[in-house]
């Protein structure tokens, strides 16, 4: 899920109003009445993610009798804008949970430790290199992957099957992908899956399958306005030929399953990250399969494994070394893992991936395999994207809506994008 792009942080006044609302915005604590040093450790999540977690939390306190935890949770949106307000005044969390998209903002702003001085309490060794180089900034350990996730085709097994289609496997191509998406549409009287031409994250795994990326180590544009050009004549087309979602079916996306067009009926597939995609089990009634995404033409996967989300501390905390400890036990300790399971994604720590594996149940077993058929294939994650990634998400798609609603060519469009993109990223 996208983060928090706002470099410059709100108004003191508003920070000390907002955090009124929300519990676990107290000040920093160095110590508890009961002498005990005091954590404070907040996450975004339903409630299931929160009492696994909290079950979690008081292994960890009853494991190290000398540090008390005080827990919060909410929802995605009022969490991210929780932690901002609460970082503009100074009072960050001593323990955040932070998504891909947070760590350049907070570690460019000063708002995160650099965990590189706790080594002694981290035990990263289990965690796959390139994985863990995706908490880094400027050299940095700032932040460590808890869970991972990778992006998939998810679709409609029934509908796949009666087109004729086997289903798809790793090596298939964006041509073999294009040319099923038109037999889905011509044997099924719909769409063969969502236009990907809005996605930034569909057009990252196509720019990594030519060899390219989205963004360069300087944290510049990866990309020219010739390499995007390509991207939306491609999808272009398929929409102008009926084989992948119109216009109108596309503008309804806003980041559920619900209203994607497989999520209410009116396609066959979708591109989608592997967990939010157990979201279809309760749309799709004859059953969903996952799909490796398409590859290069010379078969070279653009798609990895992306930290479905980190665990960070505050640069001012009191208690450094306390927080990395509880950061080492919510990754890398064999019970909280078997406590939180797939809560956060499959597992980064190796071993602990491992152990787990044949414990999990229902779409966490889907994900788990899926996954496990990928390993060893998938190139190394890019680093975090910059801060202004997650203005340039929305700006991909609103330039892209002029393509589909044939106000703009895929040229202008793209050009157009491209000069954005690039203020956006001087800012």
């Amino acid at each position: 899920m996208p983060g928090n792009r706002t470099r410059t942080f709100r108004p003191l006044a508003v920070v000390l109003a907002l955090c009124a609302a929300f519990t676990g915005c107290a000040g920093a604590d160095d110590g508890g009445s009961d002498g005990k040093a005091v954590l404070r450790y907040t996450w975004w999540g339903n409630p299931d993610r929160a009492a696994r977690t909290e079950k979690a939390v008081a292994l960890f306190e009853k494991r190290h009798p000398g540090i008390r935890v005080q827990t919060s949770f909410a929802g995605y949106d009022v969490y991210k804008q929780k932690l901002a307000t609460q970082a503009a005044g100074g009072d960050a969390p001593d323990v955040m949970q932070l998504d891909y998209r947070m760590i350049d903002q907070y570690a460019d702003g000063g708002v995160l430790l650099d965990l590189g001085t706790q080594r002694r309490a981290l035990g990263t060794r289990e965690i796959d290199a390139g994985l863990l180089a995706t908490g880094r900034v400027g050299g940095r350990q700032y932040a460590i992957p808890q869970g991972r996730g990778t992006e998939t085709v998810v679709y409609d097994v029934k509908e796949w099957r009666a087109a004729g289609l086997a289903p798809p496997r790793e090596g298939w191509t964006w041509d073999a992908w294009a040319d099923a998406m038109r037999t889905l549409a011509r044997r099924t009287g719909k769409p063969g899956g969502t236009d990907p031409g809005q996605s930034e994250d569909s057009f990252e795994v196509w720019l990594r399958g030519q060899g390219k990326a989205l963004y360069t180590k300087n944290r510049e544009l990866g990309f020219t306005v010739n390499d995007l050009t390509r991207w939306w004549t491609f999808t272009d087309r398929l929409r102008r030929e009926g084989a992948v979602s119109s216009a109108e079916q596309t503008t309804q996306l806003d980041g559920s399953v619900e209203n994607t067009p497989l999520g209410r009926g009116t396609a066959v597939s979708d591109a989608n990250w592997d967990a939010p995609a157990g979201g279809f089990l309760a749309l799709v009634p004859d059953g969903i399969a996952l799909a490796p995404m398409p590859s290069g033409e010379d078969g070279t996967l653009g798609q990895y494994f992306k930290p479905s989300m980190f665990l960070g501390a505050a640069a001012h905390t009191a208690r450094p070394k306390e927080a990395a400890e509880l950061i080492d036990f919510m990754v890398d300790d064999p019970d909280a893992g078997a406590i939180l399971g797939a809560t956060r994604g499959i597992p980064v720590n190796e071993a602990l991936r491992k152990h787990l594996a044949p414990t999990l149940k229902d779409f966490d077993r889907t994900i788990s395999v899926y996954q496990a058929s990928l390993e060893g294939h998938l190139k190394s994650p890019p680093q975090a994207p910059p801060s202004g990634d997650n203005a340039l998400q929305t700006t991909f798609q609103r330039d892209y809506d002029q393509v589909s609603y044939e106000r703009m060519s895929p040229r202008e469009a793209a050009g157009n994008y491209l000069t954005e993109a690039r203020a956006e990223l001087r800012s």
